[in-house]
């Protein structure tokens, strides 16, 4: 490893401090080095904040040091005004003549216009140190802007014989079923707070009646997004309490309250692509789909989605549930396996879609 991807994984480090707080802005970490040592390091704490390079700049001490130092930053500096001055202007004007850049901004506002403003001052550019690194970091954002939608998670918890939960006939039935363990819960809580929104279908709403918050971790609770074409899920349940921003999509009108919104979409129509094409334009670059079957399976089909999150307990259904409930099979996908691991009595497999 050289100095320049030491510096970047240095960037990178502090970037990901950002997760589930900066949104829809991407992850930006900053360095500045002077004669091998680090004397100024930033990153974007969190949406409408400064931007990383500002951060950096300004932890620096001596100023008299930028002249003479060059400036790490695992994405392409912006170069327009947005809720904050372009930080390419404020890189210039600092003095720093060296810049080395992880990836170009694939923000169609942004896209090499920073870099060409570092150029035409004068500047030193670098691009594309540990280029892949810095795309996984930001492939939220990398989504968003390049196919129009938002990254899409698959989650779900399924049994050694793959069964992801009951089946609505059983609706009444008020047993508490939990097919993945308390660690692999607390790590979904911790996805939940890293993600913009949080996605559920009638049936898992009606079925579960969950609240879609993050509770056993800190950190921010997600948009909760519901599909609910006849507005079948009761007014007592957690999903319409107003406690924090959702969002139904259904068939029929009807006027927003507190921090529910109702949004009308065709539902014989490709609700996907409503789905997707409405959450784009509301700025949201990411959603965890949590269930059930028929809406996981409706993502997997149409092929909308970029990582899929799979806990499969050593326990079969019938040793989970013993009175008799039926069980729902869970959705079949296929992908390239990113990692899996054993989280105690769990199976974690990570998968990505490269289709």
């Amino acid at each position: 490893m050289n100095a320049h991807e030491k510096y970047m994984h240095f960037c990178l480090s502090l970037a990901i401090k950002g997760i589930g707080k900066v949104a829809p802005n991407p992850l930006v970490g900053c360095i500045i080095v002077n004669d091998g040592k680090v004397i100024g390091q930033g990153y974007h704490h969190e949406y409408g904040a400064s931007h990383a390079e500002v951060d950096a700049i300004n932890s620096v001490k001596n100023k008299k040091l930028l002249k003479s130092s060059t400036l790490y930053v695992n994405l392409e500096p912006c170069g327009h005004h947005g809720k904050t001055p372009p930080c390419a202007d404020l890189i210039i004007r600092s003095g720093i003549k060296y810049v080395v850049i992880g990836t170009i901004d694939p923000n169609p506002i942004v896209m090499g216009t920073g870099l060409q403003k570092l150029v035409s001052a004068g500047c030193d550019v670098k691009v594309g140190v540990i280029e892949s690194e810095c795309n996984i970091l930001n492939k939220r954002f990398i989504t968003y802007h390049t196919k129009k939608r938002p990254f899409i998670i698959l989650k779900w918890a399924q049994t050694a014989d793959k069964f992801i939960g009951r089946k609505s006939k059983d609706l009444k039935k008020k047993d508490n079923i939990h097919i993945s363990n308390s660690a692999s819960q607390k790590l979904v809580h911790q996805w939940r707070a890293e993600e913009q929104a949080i996605m559920v279908g009638t049936n898992t709403a009606l079925i579960d009646n969950p609240k879609l918050t993050v509770r056993k971790v800190k950190g921010n609770h997600p948009v909760r997004i519901v599909l609910d074409k006849d507005l079948n899920i009761p007014a007592s349940f957690h999903l319409l309490d107003g406690a924090i921003a959702t969002i139904l999509f259904t068939s029929r009108k009807k006027a927003r309250k507190k921090n529910i919104e109702y949004v009308t979409i065709n539902f014989k129509g490709n609700v996907v692509k409503q789905v997707m094409n409405e959450l784009y334009s509301r700025n949201i670059t990411s959603v965890i789909i949590e269930g059930g079957t028929i809406l996981l399976n409706s993502f997997i089909k149409k092929g909308i989605w970029d990582e899929a999150r799979v806990f499969t307990n050593k326990r079969k259904w019938n040793e989970i549930v013993a009175n008799g409930i039926a069980g729902v099979q869970a959705p079949a996908i296929a992908g390239e396996v990113i990692s899996a691991k054993e989280i105690k009595s769990d199976l974690l497999l990570m998968l990505k879609n490269v289709s």
